[in-house]
């Protein structure tokens, strides 16, 4: 054999080994990666950082596992709330539903404007009339008749922006973001203006939160015996409204410990953010979602009708708090 060849053949397989390395290394690094769905920019870093010094034994600001608690709002933070809530176009959904038994509603605001499709005066009725909407359409049956209402809907509704199902328009960093903070020893929870018993039946599949540690608006709901059996039957009465002031409350009676850290996109979360971050130590993060991406979601802050960002945002700098651009921080907003 011709010795000149042997070299050229030992510098392929040199080659060969050495790219074979690289692309473990690379392969490695990319499953290391606890946010592969976040830019390599400040929000991801901060995250991250915040987490270390948190979980470090040995660390000045190292939190006890049983500390590490991490609240989230729901609407607009780890889900769209464009162009409305997903739970009012649920009760919009329900009206028309059980409108063949209310010939009333038809000259009956609010539900002369559903009928009709006329959101201008629906939005007119303001929180009021919105409020009548969610009671009526929500009370008069038990708990599990009412699960199975919200996961049937949830089942066969689409979104009439992206034509997908609710639970499949849910943000892809903040889900592995949730992840991350539960394999670093912190207990999540969702603290939502939204109704408890809406969001229980599905967010422990679509977030990994089980119902246990769901947060939210409720109505009244009374022990019932029907046919000897126990129920809870769902009042047309308001019982607790968990937003803005609303949400440290529940925090406080629900979960019973301060917060270490607090996510919400809305001047609707400024209060938990306050009580999570500003005094009880030196631990503490606040983050702010920006719907800035009008090409992959909306863009929307201080002028809109759901989910403003006015309050809060101006707060943000002074707080010290996170603000994520969602257009420049997030690869991806939803999961392929």
């Amino acid at each position: 054999m011709n010795s000149n060849l042997k070299v050229p053949k030992l510098l392929r397989g040199v080659a060969l080994v050495i790219a074979i390395a690289l692309l473990g290394s690379a392969s490695a690094q990319a499953q290391s990666d606890p946010l592969p769905s976040w830019n390599d920019t400040a929000p991801k870093a901060a995250i991250v950082a915040f987490v270390e010094k948190v979980t470090k034994q040995g660390s000045p600001e190292f939190v006890a596992e049983s500390e590490r608690i991490a609240v989230f709002d729901n609407d607009g933070t780890l889900w769209v709330e464009h162009p409305m809530y997903t739970q009012l176009a649920f009760a919009l959904d329900r009206v028309k539903a059980l409108a063949p038994a209310h010939p009333e509603w038809k000259s009956t605001q609010p539900f002369k404007a559903v009928l009709d499709g006329d959101m201008k005066t629906l939005a007119a009725s303001g929180e009021k009339g919105l409020l009548e909407l969610i009671i009526v359409t929500h009370a008069g049956m038990t708990t599990d008749q009412f699960q199975k209402v919200v996961s049937d809907w949830l089942s066969s509704a689409r979104d009439p922006k992206f034509k997908r199902p609710y639970t499949e328009l849910v943000y892809q960093p903040m889900v592995e973001l949730l992840a991350y903070l539960r394999a670093n020893g912190f207990k999540t929870y969702i603290v939502s203006g939204g109704g408890v018993e809406f969001m229980r039946p599905w967010t422990e599949k679509v977030y990994g939160v089980p119902p246990e540690q769901v947060i939210g608006s409720s109505i009244k709901t009374q022990f019932k015996m029907k046919d000897d059996t126990p129920t809870l039957f769902r009042l047309p009465q308001v019982n607790f409204i968990d937003d803005k002031t609303g949400k440290p409350v529940a925090i406080n009676e629900f979960i019973g410990r301060r917060p270490i850290a607090a996510f919400g996109n809305s001047d609707g979360d400024l209060q938990m953010l306050q009580w999570t971050t500003m005094g009880g130590g030196p631990a503490r993060f606040g983050m702010l979602v920006h719907h800035t991406d009008a090409d992959r979601e909306y863009a929307y802050d201080r002028k809109t009708e759901f989910g403003q960002l006015n309050k809060a945002l101006d707060a943000a700098a002074n707080a010290g708090w996170t603000v994520v651009d969602m257009k420049a921080d997030w690869k991806q907003i939803f999961k392929d």
